[in-house]
């Protein structure tokens, strides 16, 4: 089951705490985050794989991204 942050509307760096946040509550598994700029994006991607979860997907939308990370 994935978990989902949705992070849209929020200003760097707010996306990247929440899911910081999700990370140490789970430790492993997927977690699908929504933002809505190229930048929160960027940084949501490097702060995940410096966590050393793999960035498995990203969707572009009219509103935004999706990315889905993963950690084993």
């Amino acid at each position: 089951m994935s978990i989902i942050v949705d992070a849209g509307g929020l200003s760097c760096p707010q996306p990247v705490l929440l899911m910081l946040n999700k990370i140490k509550e789970i430790q492993k598994g997927e977690i699908i985050i929504k933002v809505d700029t190229d930048t929160s994006k960027e940084n949501v991607s490097r702060a995940a794989q410096s966590q050393g979860w793999d960035v498995a997907d990203i969707q572009k939308h009219e509103t935004g991204y999706t990315l889905t990370i993963k950690k084993e």
